[in-house]
């Protein structure tokens, strides 16, 4: 994977809104009962691919959390719902939040907390 740059791009900004993008659901991710809905995004100013990988348990309040960090076009085929969180997980850097996080979004690296 490529180390993706940040170019100062509004899309960049943990709290940019969902309205900047062009957005395409890519599944649903049901590794270990999951659910979690994943999408491609593209930022309708720098052109950038993002990855959003969205979940939220039923039966669990305030455990809605978010996850999204930029891909480049050649690894982008590569993606899929099941390979998701794995991909994020090796990012130099993804935006994340939810009403888990208390968070409307902040930036992170490493592994993702998708678990109950």
């Amino acid at each position: 994977m490529n180390k993706i740059q940040k170019l100062g791009c509004a899309c960049e900004k943990p709290t940019s809104n969902y309205t900047e993008y062009r957005s395409s659901a890519l599944g649903i991710d049901h590794t270990d009962g999951r659910n979690a809905e994943v999408s491609v995004q593209q930022c309708k100013l720098c052109q950038r691919i993002w990855i959003h990988y969205c979940i939220e348990f039923e039966n669990a309040p305030q455990s809605e959390r978010w996850y999204k960090g930029i891909v480049s076009k050649k690894d982008r085929p590569q993606i899929s719902p099941e390979n998701a969180v794995e991909f994020l997980e090796n990012l130099d850097w993804y935006v994340y939040g939810g009403s888990f996080f208390e968070s409307t979004g902040t930036f992170g690296q490493g592994k993702l907390n998708v678990s109950l």
